[in-house]
């Protein structure tokens, strides 16, 4: 990291203090490199389901067992149980970024307020609305198909540990810190947090600045200066549980689910093909001959079958821990009675939250990309950046020292230049994709399922007229450009945040450009 140096720019930040090298050393000792959530949900795994073989005709196949998939193939039979649909999927259902990420599940499908303003501007407001139709129409959905994720809606807490960071959301929300009206503003929204979906509905507002005494009063850190509560648009869930429940409720719902089935290419099928059309598609497989009248493509960070969309994402490495569970004095000591998901502000930022057990995961900060866009399973075991973000931790929570952390790991994220999830197709409109969630698709997966379902039907609807629908960000640019080009970026923003949040010249022409790197 930056230091400051006489006559640097460059300043200081509060996680440039490095926790004392041996107790970062105990703390991770018994660390095993795994993700917690699927060893954690692993009872809960149904036998492998078998590889598909043979000869095989469906009306959709929709390619990819994670969450897009997973919405994709249930949401198709619910509308529609004569349909046919099969999920065809390389490994197990949800072992990829499905089963790995943080667990939040946010309304916004634009990434925030201000990246979807500046994007689009126009439909914006219909972008939010529909965001928060979705999450609450998700948590319906999920109690009504009885798939127990441990789903609560407690909320996000974006937290302020510079002070540029303040003055930002001062200026998101328009008000000064409050610490008195804050800390009391804060209980009312726990109750208003255990009405039900239809008065928290009514009761909606913007929130609002807590200052530092407030919102320390929340969650205790040190480290914090200012803070805003949104007690509504954000949920947080057992990721891994979230998806092997879906699986689950496709199953039953009558979707056939085929793993350690890999979907290497897409071609036209012939009159010999068993498709009841002229235009149907062959899925090329190792072990068998699929047919189908539909395709949806919900392949993540994975390389995309349909290769006009080769750059328009790339892989990025998340990394992330997880402690032991919290002693009752523990979790005294920092609070969090209203255990809210929390992420600071930087650009290089951190999310956390509890657990059912009260363990805390501990992840972001760092997003590695490889040239070309390598996916390995060697790029997940990082020890230094897993030291980096338990020294973070550790800045961030320094009455929980001690604590030992049991589990680290990483994962892919689908990063796309405008942040959000975008849509395209192939094949005459009888293949569909989406892709370029960039960490914030674990609610925004049953939107872009619904969106494919819509294009795939041929619809005009409200979600297939969005310019987010109609609309691909630019690509990525091909190697070595890619690596150049995100490397520099990766440096800009690290410098950004040694600069009071300043953007440097490149971010300056990258933002005019409407292209971005981020995780």
């Amino acid at each position: 990291m930056p230091s400051a140096k006489a006559g640097d720019p460059l300043s200081r930040i509060v996680f440039d203090a490095v926790w004392p090298p041996e107790r970062i050393r105990t703390a991770l000792a018994g660390a095993r490199l795994a993700p917690y959530w699927l060893e954690d949900a692993a009872a809960l795994a149904s036998p492998a389901r078998r590889p598909l073989q043979g000869r095989a005709v469906f009306d959709l196949v929709v390619v990819g067992g994670g969450y897009t998939g997973l919405w994709t193939a249930l949401l198709a039979k619910l509308r529609d149980p004569a349909l046919r649909v099969a999920v065809l999927e390389g490994r197990t259902c949800g072992w990829a970024a499905s089963g790995r990420n943080g667990g939040f599940v946010e309304a916004s499908l634009t990434h925030g307020e201000e990246n979807g303003r500046s994007r689009w501007p126009d439909e914006y407001e219909t972008l939010e609305r529909l965001g928060q139709e979705n999450l609450d129409q998700m948590e319906a959905q999920l109690s009504g198909l009885g798939i127990d994720c441990d789903w609560e809606r407690t909320g996000s807490l974006s937290v302020a540990v510079e002070p540029y960071q303040v003055a930002q959301l001062e200026a998101i929300c328009g008000a000064r810190p409050d610490q008195a009206g804050g800390a009391g503003g804060a209980g009312g929204a726990a109750r208003a947090d255990r009405a039900d979906r239809a008065d928290r509905a009514e009761a909606r507002s913007a929130p609002g600045v807590l200052g530092a005494a407030a919102v320390r009063a929340l969650v205790n850190s040190p480290t914090y200066l200012a803070g805003v509560w949104d007690q509504d648009s954000c949920a947080l869930v057992h990721p891994a549980k979230l998806a092997l429940g879906l699986a689950r409720a496709a199953r039953e719902s009558g979707v056939e689910v085929f793993e350690h089935t890999r979907v290497d290419g897409i071609v036209r099928g012939d009159r010999h093909d068993g498709c009841s059309g002229p235009g149907g598609l062959r899925l090329v497989t190792e072990q068998a001959v699929v047919r189908a009248e539909r395709v949806a493509l919900a392949t993540n960070a994975f390389p995309p079958l349909l290769r006009r969309y080769r750059w328009h994402t790339v892989p990025v490495y998340d990394y992330a821990l997880m402690t032991e569970p919290l002693s009752a004095a523990q979790l005294a000591s920092v609070g969090w009675q209203g255990r809210q998901g929390v992420a600071d502000m930087a650009n290089q930022f951190h999310y956390y939250r509890l657990t059912r057990d009260n363990r805390i995961l501990w992840g972001g900060w760092d997003a590695a990309y490889h040239f070309g866009g390598r996916m390995s399973a060697a790029h997940e075991d990082a020890p230094g950046v897993h030291a980096m973000l338990a020294s973070h931790f550790f800045t961030t929570f320094p009455d929980l020292d001690g604590l030992r952390f049991t589990h680290r790991w990483a994962g892919a994220i689908d990063t796309c230049t405008r942040f959000s999830q975008f849509f395209g197709a192939g094949w005459g409109g009888r293949a569909v994709y989406a892709a370029g969630f960039t960490g914030l698709g674990v609610g925004a997966s049953r939107f872009a399922a619904r969106v494919m379902l819509d294009l795939l039907d041929g619809a005009s609807t409200e979600l297939t007229e969005l310019a987010m629908t109609r609309r691909a960000p630019l690509p990525f640019p091909p190697e070595p450009l890619a690596s150049i080009g995100i490397g520099a970026t990766r440096r800009a923003l690290d410098r950004a945040d040694h600069s009071g949040g300043r953007r440097g010249l490149l971010l300056k022409a990258l933002d005019a450009a409407g292209l971005g790197f981020d995780s």
